[in-house]
């Protein structure tokens, strides 16, 4: 498939703002034009004098002219900039709407390869920095190139070896511009390289700092950080170093119009072969090309930048989706969940080696298996987190890839071992299970699952913010809070992995009986590490590396399976007898 543009994309993201940047352009170039118009004044001001004209008059009228022309330019550059930014602003915004988007559409692997350091980086920093290529270069660098070329023309017509004169100084610094490029090869590439690997380094390292305190990793982690800022900073300055010399060359010789111009203009003068007048005013229009040069050669950098920038982006933007159609085609019937020879590859190994299962509506049935068994891939599949490579996986009789993604994630609420807490109220957390949702609707979801109480005992009841990734709240307060979104969502599928397994012994039986209600007349799948928590399970699926070995209920798998029958026991053995019943309370409140 044929690469998209840089221009496309940019003209997509833009939208209906797309034609502001046209706009842009013009007033750009029209301001500009108008700015050339003083030093043609300023020419006929010259020959005038010389002629020996002494009428202050028309000096005060041409003065006031060129005034009068730079105002315009001031005023045409003001609209073209504003025009700009407000595109350019359209895109930023557009990009980074995209790219949250996509990130919900492609399967949850191709995000999990991407240190979450990354996708900030990109999301926040690269995007934002498209701003000035975007907002500036394009009308800018577009007219302050046009400018010297119309007045260059110009010049020719005054004498075309006065005009060449002009390109002696730009010969030479556009020799140098070849070798700075030819030297920055590599360099900003390198330069996003180390950026995003001391982004990942900082995030690592914050998210960990309780870890690294607590083991006294301090210096051997904090060095690891300081070797990232460290590689961040040499990068650029290595970088700087090989190209510093070419550019200045370029940045001195590129705009030194004078340089061809005053020795050739007066050798011409000299020899008769040039006007007095005609060299003035040469030598005033070559002034004019000076500005407008420097302007536009100062974007050098940003456009080298440009093409990496947006490779980031539409490398993201130009990922698979997810199979899944639009609109919803064939409604399924119930909610029995079916595997048929299911393999699945993560990161070029597969993982799940065809895979069958068969799940009715209503049944409670548990995965367990060694850890690494592809239990919680199992589970990701069947919540439509990732499509499986072959093999299938229908809800109600339908492949789960005919269905529309928002339809079918509305039939399932997951609940993991590490639900999420967004930096927002509690209110707002649970209204994320259905938007839309009432207040009174988001309390009686709380109060269903236990979670009232402890709320409204907050200082500031469900407006209380939970901080990031709900730093505030105990672990076990998370996790009710989490079990309550899912009751709001009241899908008639819930997913289980191993909802206690981070909770402390004090609010494990309250999120045990908040899990009680959540299930109560749905099907249930729950990951389970602790088997006595599954042993009134309708069906137990036993998973060893990537295949289902066993299948039963547990005193079947009692007597026909060796990995079972020793899981077990090693579950006993280390077992708390004052340990609760997860799953049987959850099994009593389904059968009640």
């Amino acid at each position: 498939m044929k690469k998209r543009s840089v221009l496309s994309w940019v003209m997509e993201f833009a939208g209906r703002k797309g034609a502001y940047f046209g706009g842009s352009v013009v007033l750009a170039m029209v301001g500009v034009a108008a700015s050339f118009v003083p030093y043609l004044i300023i020419a006929k001001i010259v020959e005038q004098l010389i002629s020996g004209n002494r009428e202050w008059s028309y000096y005060l009228k041409m003065v006031l002219l060129m005034a009068l022309f730079w105002v315009i330019r001031l005023t045409l550059h003001s609209f073209s900039t504003s025009l700009s930014h407000i595109a350019t602003f359209t895109v930023l915004g557009g990009i980074r709407t995209q790219l949250c988007e996509k990130l919900s559409k492609i399967p949850l692997g191709s995000v999990l390869d991407d240190n979450s350091g990354s996708y900030k980086n990109i999301i926040v920093e690269r995007v934002d920095s498209m701003e000035t290529t975007l907002a500036h270069i394009v009308p800018e660098f577009t007219a302050n190139l046009i400018l010297p070329i119309v007045m260059f023309v110009y010049l020719m017509t005054i004498d075309w070896r006065l005009g060449l004169a002009n390109l002696v100084g730009a010969g030479i610094g556009l020799v140098f511009m070849g070798v700075m490029f030819y030297k920055s090869r590599g360099g900003y590439e390198v330069s996003v390289q180390k950026t995003k690997k001391l982004n990942d380094t900082a995030v690592e390292y914050i998210n960990g700092i309780e870890v690294i305190k607590a083991f006294g990793k301090t210096g051997t982690s904090y060095e690891k950080f300081v070797v990232a800022a460290k590689e961040g900073a040499e990068c650029f300055t290595e970088w700087m170093r090989r190209c510093i010399w070419p550019q200045s060359g370029m940045m001195s010789f590129l705009p030194a119009t004078f340089l061809g111009v005053l020795p050739i203009g007066l050798i011409l003068v000299k020899n008769g072969l040039l006007a007095p007048e005609g060299f003035i005013t040469g030598v005033i229009l070559s002034a004019g090309l000076i500005s407008p040069l420097i302007v536009a050669f100062s974007y050098t950098d940003d456009i080298l930048k440009m093409g990496t920038i947006f490779g980031e982006v539409t490398e993201i933007l130009e990922r698979k989706d997810m199979e899944r159609p639009s609109e919803l085609v064939k409604k399924p019937e119930g909610t029995d969940i079916v595997l048929s020879d299911v393999r699945f590859t993560y990161k070029d190994k597969e993982v799940l080696h065809g895979i069958n299962m068969e799940i009715k509506q209503g049944e409670v049935a548990a995965i367990v298996g060694p850890s690494g068994s592809g239990k919680s891939t199992i589970a990701r599949l069947i919540d439509s987190l990732w499509d499986v490579d072959s093999g299938s996986i229908t809800y109600g009789g339908v492949n789960i890839k005919e269905l529309p993604l928002d339809y079918y994630m509305s039939k399932i609420a997951y609940v993991a071992q590490d639900n999420y807490l967004f930096d927002m109220t509690i209110m707002e957390n649970i209204r994320l299970g259905k938007a839309g949702a009432s207040d009174e609707e988001v309390i009686n979801a709380a109060k269903a699952t236990g979670c009232h109480d402890f709320i409204m005992g907050l200082e500031n009841g469900y407006d209380t913010v939970v901080g990031g990734a709900g730093g505030h709240l105990s672990g076990g307060e998370r996790q009710r809070i989490c079990i309550a979104r899912a009751m709001l969502k009241d899908s008639p599928v819930v997913i289980l992995d191993e909802a206690t397994a981070y909770t402390d012994p004090e609010n494990e039986a309250l999120v045990q009986e908040s899990v009680a209600k959540l299930i109560q007349g749905r099907t249930l799948i729950v990951i389970a590490h602790r088997l006595s928590t599954i042993v009134d399970a309708d069906k137990i699926f036993v998973i060893n590396n990537g295949k289902v070995e066993a299948v039963g209920t547990q005193q079947e798998l009692l007597g026909s399976s060796i990995l079972y029958r020793k899981m077990w026991e090693a579950h006993i053995m280390a077992k708390d007898e004052d340990g609760a019943d997860t799953l049987s309370a959850g099994k009593e409140a389904v059968n009640a």
